[in-house]
């Protein structure tokens, strides 16, 4: 029954990462699709850790911590370069 109902979460978080890749294809402006993409991750962490519940193993752990490291560090850069046109100021040296 636990087995079922976890196929089921897995079954909605695709339909909601479809949702969102839909919502970076056709969001109406940048900031709409920065928030689809953090979606996408939160989504994708929720799956791998009920996958690995699921599959009864620790080792997908180390994969949930990297997705969610390289989840946040995008979010800041999209967020970076809409609100300042590019993701590293650099410094002109005269």
């Amino acid at each position: 029954m636990f087995k079922l109902f976890l196929m089921g979460c897995l079954f909605f978080i695709t339909l909601a990462i479809i949702a969102a890749l839909y919502r970076v294809v056709k969001g109406p402006s940048k900031p709409d699709r920065v928030m689809a993409l953090d979606n996408i991750g939160i989504n994708l962490l929720a799956g791998v850790a009920i996958l690995s519940i699921l599959l009864h193993t620790h080792a997908f752990l180390d994969i949930i911590l990297l997705l969610g490291i390289l989840s946040f560090v995008g979010t800041i850069a999209f967020a970076r370069y809409i609100e300042r046109g590019v993701v590293i100021e650099r410094k002109h040296i005269e």
